[in-house]
């Protein structure tokens, strides 16, 4: 088709030229030009020609001289841009010394001096060169004011004055002035600095413009919260600050372990199990298992039975096992505590599984059993192996195998566990 569009336009090119040739031929014009005694006498064609041809070389002239200072300024430009690229390889591969020299001479080039000279200040916090930094984000900021100031509150944070970075963003925070980085900083830096309110306050932003993803939201979010619950001076203003929580964040399960352990602590253990059990039974979750059996010695054996009951459901939970094993040592039921932490220590080593075994151990007054518990957990929390227990020991004759369980897609069709 675009064939035919070109082979359309020639034709009317050429009839456009034949039919203005003639025209022209019929008479070409006449042009006189007369200038101190000299003349010059030409066709209206011949003169438009001469001026085309005079236009260009005059082009042709300027250009050459030009051109010279031209392939100055475009070999600047390009050992710019090499240097940025450069600069920016070094700062992700760790040489950040390499990545801020060559960035400040990328930041020669006025149109990469702003992003050149903010990776520089990055580069020289990485460092440990805060003051070197800061002095960069001075000149950034003359560029690119917004990205300076959140880099700077990032740096004075890392430096340990997150006062001093709440300050620096508060105004723009007032009036909603801020880029997602500037509410995320933000966030951080009052929760290093202790203010949870302003934490809270930069969430609902972060929420809206989406920028962390979902993950990355969720686990600022649940950091927020927790550190705001268990900021709570007295239990009066911990249920203040629970009822005044959006129903969403309510439902989050760090938000939910923060706020039991902290009601548990100011003596109000009935509540802290009722937001526990809500919250499981709208979602599983091994966090708030494990907070389920923390929750102190009221109604414990209530509470055992409550979590056994769980087990039909999740036979293979690690979690679960371990927080059944502290409940029954809590009640002196050693028979039953070893099953359920040698189960778990089956499906999942811990140290808090290793740490409750060796209380079974010690309550049983088996003392070299409990030690060597003990220095299990130790060495499972500092990354190190663990030792097995003996042969002749109770774990040795258990069968830990997980069990397994049908499932069945929402057709009712059963199918191998993922």
């Amino acid at each position: 088709m675009k064939l035919w569009r070109w082979i359309l336009l020639l034709v009317i090119v050429a009839a456009v030229a034949a039919f203005g040739w003639h025209w022209v031929a019929e008479d070409p014009g006449y042009v006189l030009v007369q200038l101190r005694g000299w003349q010059a006498e030409t066709t209206v064609v011949a003169a438009v020609v001469i001026l085309l041809l005079a236009w260009a070389v005059i082009g042709a002239v300027w250009f050459a001289v030009r051109w010279p200072f031209g392939a100055l300024t475009r070999r600047h430009r390009r050992l710019s841009r090499q240097k940025m690229g450069e600069g920016l390889v070094a700062l992700m591969e760790g040489r950040h010394g390499d990545a801020e020299r060559d960035l400040h001479r990328a930041s020669r080039l006025d149109a990469l001096r702003g992003p050149a000279l903010l990776a520089a200040a990055e580069a020289a916090s990485r460092r440990g060169e805060n003051s070197r930094a800061l002095a960069t984000l001075d000149e950034a900021g003359q560029v690119a004011p917004r990205a300076a100031r959140v880099l700077r509150a990032r740096v004075l944070r890392r430096e340990g004055k997150p006062a001093e970075a709440v300050n620096l963003l508060a105004s723009d925070a007032d009036v909603g002035n801020l880029t997602p980085g500037g509410w995320r900083e933000l966030a951080l830096a009052a929760l290093a600095a202790g203010d949870t309110r302003r934490a809270r306050l930069a969430l609902d932003p972060l929420q809206k413009g989406g920028a962390l993803g979902a993950r990355g939201y969720a686990a600022l979010e649940a950091q927020v919260l927790a550190a705001s619950l268990r900021g709570a001076s007295d239990a009066a203003a911990l249920n203040a600050l629970w009822t005044q929580l959006p129903k969403a964040q309510r439902r989050v399960p760090a938000a939910v372990d923060a706020y039991a352990r902290q009601a548990a602590a100011f003596g109000m253990v009935l509540p802290a199990m009722d937001e526990v059990e809500s919250a499981l039974r709208r979602e599983w979750s091994p966090l708030l298992i494990e907070t389920y059996g923390a929750l102190g010695a009221e109604d414990i054996e209530a509470r055992l039975r409550r979590a056994e009951s769980w087990l039909d459901a999740h036979p293979n939970d690690a979690a679960l096992l371990l927080t059944l094993g502290r409940m029954c040592v809590r009640l002196s039921l050693w028979g039953k505590a070893s099953q359920y932490l040698e189960r778990s220590l089956a499906l999942s080593s811990s140290s808090g599984a290793w740490e409750a075994l060796g209380d079974v151990y010690a309550g049983q007054n088996e003392a070299a059993m409990a030690q060597r518990c003990y220095r299990n957990a130790l060495a499972l929390a500092r990354g190190e192996p663990t030792t097995s227990l003996p042969q002749g020991s109770r774990a040795s004759r258990l069968d830990t195998r997980p069990i397994a369980m049908e499932e069945r897609s929402e057709h009712g069709v059963p199918r191998l566990p993922e």
